[in-house]
C-alpha cells in the first residue's frame, strides 16, 4: 500500500488569495499534493504537513475534524523565514469507517514518514490522534520520551463502547499499553483545580515529569529543556487562554498566551531529537475571526522556524565541543556530572545506569537548566536526577 492511498488530495485554490500568493509567502514555498502525490523519496523534504479530519473521540468539541483547511488559510499566508524551508503538505487524511480506522492509517503515515527522515506535522482532528501518533514508534521499535501541552492529564476513567481512546482517557491506553516502549511522559501546562490528585499521584510513582502552568508564566525559558527532552509532542490548544485561543470547545480563561505559545513550539522545532509534533483540538466552529487560526499557523511557522535553527548538539559528538562540570554529592559518595555545549549553551546532566541494566552505556543523557548544575554545585540532588535515576531502575 502507498502512502498515497491514505490521503485526500488539496484544492489549492480553495485557500489561496485570489491575486495568487506572492512568491515569500509559504503558499509558494510548500509543495502540495493536488493532482500527483510527491515523491517523498531522495532527501527532498524535511517537513510533512498534513491533516487529520477526525473528531469522534474528541470531548466537549466537536467540529475539530474541520480544522486543517481553515489552518491553511492562514498558513500558507505568512512570509518564509530566514530558512530556505523543503516543505510538503499531503492534504488529509479523511476519517475510516472506524476510528480504529482512522489510528491505523495516522500510526502508519507517521512511522513511514520518521523512516524517510521527514518530519510530520499532524493537524488535527481530536487529541485522542496522540495515541496514533505515539503507536508509530511501537513500529519504528524505538523508545519514546513523550511531551504534551495541555491544562490537565487525559486519564480519566472510562471508554464509551466502540471508541479506542478519547481525547480525556488516552494517556491511559499509552501508559497501558504492551510492549511498553514509553520511556518518559512529561506534561507542560497543567492546572491543578483540572487534575484529580490521585492522577498526580500516579505521575510520581512512575517518576513522570509533569509541570504546572505557573512555573512557566514568568519564565517561559524554563520549558525549553522539557521541550528538548521529547521525541514527540502533541500540543492540545486548550493550553491556551481563551482570550487568546477561542477556538476550542474546552477553551478556558487561564492558559499560556499566544507568544507562549509560540515560544514553545518553536523550542520544540529546536530540539535536535523530536521526530514527529501534534496540533489538536483546534476547531473553527468556535472560532471568530479566524484569531485561532492565525494563532495556529504562527505557532506552525515558530515550529519550522526552529527546526531549520537546529544546533545539532545532540548528541554530544565531537566532545571537543562541550564542557564537562563536576559536582560532589553532599554525603561525599560521589558526584555529578553535567554537559554545556559551546555552540549552544545548552546543559545536559548525566545520569548512569544502574549496575548491570545496560551493556552498552554507562549514562543517560538528560536536557536540563544551568540552574540545576548550580543546585548540584550547593549540595542539592536535583529532582530532575532523581527521578531519571528511578525511571533506569525499572
Amino acid at each position: 500500500m502507498s502512502l498515497s492511498d491514505f490521503f485526500s488530495p488539496l484544492t489549492p485554490e480553495k485557500f489561496s488569495p485570489k491575486p495568487g500568493f506572492y512568491t515569500s509567502q509559504m503558499g509558494m514555498k510548500t509543495t502540495f499534493f493536488s493532482d500527483e502525490f510527491p515523491d517523498l523519496d531522495g532527501n527532498v523534504y524535511d517537513i510533512a504537513i498534513f491533516g487529520v479530519l477526525d473528531d469522534r473521540a474528541a470531548v466537549n468539541n466537536n467540529g475539530c475534524a474541520l480544522g486543517p483547511d481553515y489552518f491553511r488559510e492562514q498558513f500558507y499566508l505568512l512570509n518564509e523565514g530566514a530558512f530556505d524551508s523543503r516543505v510538503v503538505d499531503l492534504g488529509n487524511i479523511r476519517a475510516g469507517a472506524e476510528i480504529s480506522d482512522t489510528y491505523v492509517a495516522l500510526k502508519t503515515v507517521v512511522a513511514e514518514l520518521i523512516r524517510k527522515n521527514i518530519v510530520p506535522v499532524v493537524i488535527g482532528g481530536g487529541q485522542d490522534l496522540t495515541y496514533a501518533q505515539y503507536m508509530a514508534y511501537e513500529a519504528l521499535e524505538q523508545k519514546v520520551d513523550l511531551v504534551v501541552v495541555d491544562n490537565k492529564f487525559d486519564l480519566d476513567e472510562g471508554n464509551e463502547a466502540g471508541i479506542e481512546a478519547r481525547s480525556d482517557t488516552y494517556l491511559n491506553k499509552i501508559f497501558l499499553h504492551q510492549p511498553n516502549y514509553l520511556f518518559n511522559f512529561s506534561n507542560v501546562g497543567y492546572q491543578t483545580y483540572f487534575v484529580n490528585q490521585d492522577s498526580l499521584k500516579v505521575m510520581n510513582k512512575l517518576y513522570f515529569d509533569v509541570h504546572r502552568l505557573g512555573e512557566f508564566l514568568t519564565d517561559i525559558a524554563a520549558v525549553e529543556p522539557v521541550m528538548r527532552n521529547g521525541n514527540m509532542v502533541s500540543f492540545d490548544l486548550s493550553a491556551i487562554r481563551s482570550s487568546d485561543a477561542r477556538g476550542n470547545g474546552n477553551a478556558g480563561p487561564n492558559g499560556f498566551y499566544g507568544e507562549q505559545a509560540c515560544k514553545i513550539a518553536h523550542y520544540a522545532g529546536l530540539n535536535d531529537k523530536l521526530t514527529s509534533i501534534g496540533f489538536y483540538e483546534f476547531n473553527p466552529v468556535f472560532d471568530k475571526g479566524s484569531q485561532t487560526a492565525m494563532l495556529l499557523a504562527q505557532m506552525v511557522w515558530y515550529f519550522i522556524d526552529g527546526f531549520y535553527n537546529r544546533k545539532k548538539d545532540f548528541p554530544l559528538n565531537p566532545k571537543s565541543q562541550y564542557l564537562i562540570y563536576r559536582a560532589s554529592i553532599n554525603d561525599g559518595t560521589g558526584e555529578m556530572l553535567f554537559v554545556k555545549s559551546k555552540k549552544s549553551d545548552r546543559w545536559w546532566m548525566q545520569v548512569p545506569y544502574p549496575s548491570g541494566v545496560s551493556k552498552n552505556e554507562r549514562f543517560h543523557l538528560v536536557p536540563c537548566r544551568y540552574e540545576d548544575y548550580t543546585m548540584a554545585v550547593n549540595g542539592e540532588m536535583p529532582d530532575l536526577w532523581w527521578r531519571t535515576y528511578q525511571k533506569l531502575l525499572s
